[in-house]
């Protein structure tokens, strides 16, 4: 169970990581905006609570495992990371710049905790199906997260990797979807319809629980329920709002790839600070 006042925290380090995103993002002059603002309460949900981890110890052999399979969206691992210790949170503005741990896709070997380098969408999902039947195999009792974009489902080896899992029954896999209905090319439904999504990766031998995105209290929920699940791999398709916090660009596709200036910045900032206010 999660407190009311575990919540509110949460809630609280979700905006602080919204405010460094946009920061790092105007710094850098590229990068991807409305993805990791989405991503926001999910991050700060996983490593303020549901995460077995040591930012003084990030090679920890019995922490969990968290793959990012959509590497576009870093700045937000970035911004958490950051926030819960493992570097100072000055470093995010190092984001895509020369020589930085903080590229714009994650690199394994750059950063410690980082446990796969990201790029080419649809990988992520079989390399967390592989990692997760190895973990089995070791008796080791750590769990294994794999976050993924709808956009991604696009790939095949993202559905090898489902029928892998499913066929495994990877109880200690679960797969969190960010289910935000955008992609660099607009809007998911019309550039390759993806629905039934849920009964797609029903039919391939998964637990499937949908939520709602922002709702930390009903994710850590899905999260308890996830871990319950002891014959198959779950599914938690989280519905989010991308751009989320900055009304200006919530739901906007072009936002998907698209760093703010200076001047949108400040903006930016504002509206978030306010919508949070109230």
């Amino acid at each position: 169970m999660v407190t009311d006042e575990q919540v509110r925290a949460i809630e609280e380090k979700a905006l602080a990581i919204r405010e460094t995103i946009i920061t790092m993002l105007v710094e850098a002059k590229s990068g991807h905006t409305a993805g990791p603002l989405g991503m926001a309460d999910i991050f700060a949900a996983f490593y303020f609570h549901i995460l077995k981890h040591d930012p003084k110890n990030p090679s920890w052999e019995d922490r969990d495992r968290l793959f990012l399979s959509n590497g576009h969206i870093t700045p937000v691992r970035y911004a958490t990371m950051a926030h819960a210790g493992y570097f100072p949170v000055e470093e995010c503005m190092t984001l895509r710049k020369f020589g930085s741990r903080l590229q714009g896709h994650p690199e394994r070997e750059r950063l410690l905790a980082v446990e796969t380098t990201s790029g080419p969408l649809g990988s992520g999902l079989g390399q967390a199906s592989g990692y997760a039947l190895g973990a089995r195999m070791d008796d080791k009792k750590f769990r294994v997260y794999c976050l993924m974009s709808d956009g991604e489902q696009d790939a095949g080896n993202t559905w090898e990797a489902a029928m892998f899992a499913g066929n495994n029954k990877l109880a200690n896999l679960t797969a969190v979807m960010d289910r935000n209905n955008i992609q660099i090319d607009g809007v998911t439904e019309v550039v390759m319809p993806l629905e039934p999504l849920a009964d797609k990766y029903r039919a391939f031998g998964w637990h499937v629980i949908e939520v709602d995105g922002h709702n930390i209290r009903q994710f850590i929920a899905a999260i308890d329920e996830a871990h319950a699940i002891v014959e198959k791999p779950t599914l938690i398709m989280a519905h989010t709002i991308p751009g989320k916090g900055v009304p200006d660009i919530e739901y906007d596709y072009r936002w998907h790839g698209k760093p703010p200036t200076k001047e949108e910045g400040e903006r930016f900032l504002a509206q978030l600070r306010q919508t949070y206010a109230q």
